[in-house]
């Protein structure tokens, strides 16, 4: 494992009780940074949150009041955030577009590109104020493609690579760098959400013939949250074993 130093830094993680938030914590940790850990699910977060010095947040990301009161908990506690990695996301599910129930449709978009919007709007000015922030947003290859059978999923993650452009534009002379993820499917619990069909179908794609491994994930990641990322912003990095490769 290469070593990267996020001494001294506080990573906040939404998503972070399971997969890849998890993977990006446990890497986080292990470069000596200070965890707030954000998730719906209460119990496995209680358990996912036992690394040292770390706080947790079990929330609803759609809800701003929420979201606004958790920050301002997290920087009362840890004195700022240096990182946010905006993580959490659900599938919602396969079938074409038209046989989606519209209320999936949108609880998709308002929990994978909505809560983000929420997260970044509490926690950004902190981050302006104090001239240093990395944030990292966690898409998909779907949103630079799209998935059949899925658009509310591959939707949501276009408007989440939108949304990182267009905060690295306005942030570029602010010491803050945004950047995002696209990974081709990783073989988390998301995946019980999935039909066979679709499962097979995504790996199909993947040149390399395999899931990407959220341990890969939290790798690149890590550099992303660092100080040697230091002139990438608004840009997104692949990571689909050879899927997409623009």
């Amino acid at each position: 494992m290469n070593q990267i130093d996020l001494a001294g830094r506080v990573v906040l993680i939404t998503g972070a009780a399971r997969g890849i938030g998890y993977a990006v914590a446990q890497r986080a940790a292990a470069s000596g940074a200070t965890l707030a850990l954000w998730d719906k699910d209460a119990d496995r977060l209680a358990e996912a949150a036992a690394f040292p010095g770390a706080s947790s947040a079990a929330l609803d990301l759609t809800d701003e009041a929420a979201v606004r009161d958790a920050a301002r908990q997290a920087e009362e506690r840890h004195g700022r955030i240096d990182v946010l990695v905006n993580n959490a996301g659900i599938t919602g599910g396969n079938a074409p577009t038209w046989e989606l129930p519209s209320a999936e449709w949108r609880r998709v978009v308002e929990v994978n590109l909505v809560a983000s919007f929420l997260v970044c709007a509490a926690v950004l000015p902190g981050m302006i104020g104090r001239g240093y922030g990395r944030v990292v947003n966690v898409a998909s290859v779907a949103g630079k493609e799209g998935n059949p059978n899925a658009s509310h999923y591959s939707a949501s993650k276009a408007g989440l690579i939108a949304l990182t452009k267009s905060l690295g534009k306005e942030l570029a002379g602010t010491g803050v760098l945004v950047n995002c993820i696209t990974p081709a499917a990783a073989q988390t619990e998301l995946f019980e959400q999935m039909t066979a069909a679709q499962i097979d179908y995504m790996r199909g794609k993947i040149p390399m013939g395999r899931f990407v491994d959220v341990g890969e994930i939290a790798a690149l990641a890590a550099w992303l949250m660092s100080e040697e990322c230091s002139f990438s912003t608004g840009a997104v990095f692949d990571i689909t074993g050879g899927r997409s490769t623009y």
